[in-house]
């Protein structure tokens, strides 16, 4: 399984590599980014790179792609969560965006504001752009995709809900959870295949089939990048199933302490601890 990540170095740059075991493989000599590589369509002839080894142990993951020109959020793509909202399926795909400097690593904490008494988890699939992407059609989409990552794209619901965009609630510093490693696209295969689980303290809360996107892949890249072009190392979080805390009985909003991961099936597992910041 062909694997990378970015990582913070002792100085706090980041760096990248290939993730084996545990083991990452700098790679940083080869392109100052992933992002970079990734415009430069070097991955495949690193999937074997084995040179400036580090302990996975001895590092700090970064988000996955730190510094995305864009990040794309797709929302009420799963029919649960459509279902559980009680709306009818939207005319076209719900779309927002979400701030480079929001996002964190698998490790690191999400940072709840400390007046919010509604915050919550959404688990999701990320995938990220491969090659310039401007009006692609369906048939083209997957050639456009570099690989997949897991996402949590953490709410501030009472921020959220109080405007009447969801962008207030969506770009808090240390929300946009963003890891553990990218698995490139040929190793991943198909892509409904996968399947996501979240869980609160070890208490599922969610699951889903990427097979369950009310708009799939290829439409979703053809709906966005028909009004916007995306770049190499862009993202795309494709949305979330039904078991938001939101709509809980009583409510499930993540506090102070609490773990929440999300697993997606060959894709790994997102760990981050909820923080109450000021």
């Amino acid at each position: 399984m062909t694997k990378f990540v970015s990582y913070y170095r002792a100085d706090h740059s980041i760096a990248w590599g290939r993730l084996d075991g545990g083991t990452v493989y700098d790679a940083t000599p080869t392109a100052p980014s992933l992002a970079e590589a990734i415009a430069a369509g070097a991955l495949d002839s690193l999937a074997h790179y084995t040179d400036r080894p580090v302990a996975l142990s001895e590092v700090r993951l970064a988000p996955v792609i730190p510094e995305p020109g864009k990040i794309i959020c797709i929302g009420v793509n799963y029919r649960t969560h459509r279902d559980e909202i009680g709306r009818a399926a939207p005319q076209a795909p719900v779309v927002f965006a979400r701030y480079a400097d929001s996002q964190m690593g698998h490790g690191e904490d999400a940072l709840k504001p400390v007046h919010s008494a509604q915050f919550d988890y959404e688990g999701e699939v990320a995938l990220v752009i491969s090659r310039p992407a401007h009006r692609v059609s369906k048939a083209e989409a997957y050639d456009h995709v570099a690989g997949y990552a897991v996402y949590n794209d953490f709410s501030v619901r009472d921020w959220q809900l109080a405007a009447s965009q969801w962008l207030p609630g969506k770009t808090w510093p240390g929300t946009g959870g963003f890891g553990p490693c990218l698995v490139t696209a040929g190793e991943v295969g198909d892509v409904t295949e996968l399947e996501l689980t979240t869980r609160v303290n070890g208490e599922v809360r969610q699951r889903g089939k990427v097979a369950d996107l009310i708009n799939d892949i290829p439409s979703v890249i053809e709906y966005v990048t028909a009004f916007t072009p995306l770049s190499p190392g862009d993202v795309i979080v494709t949305g979330t199933p039904g078991g938001v805390g939101l709509f809980m009985e009583p409510r499930g909003f993540v506090v102070d302490g609490d773990v929440v991961e999300v697993e997606v099936s060959r894709l790994g597992t997102l760990r981050n601890t909820v923080r109450d910041v000021s």
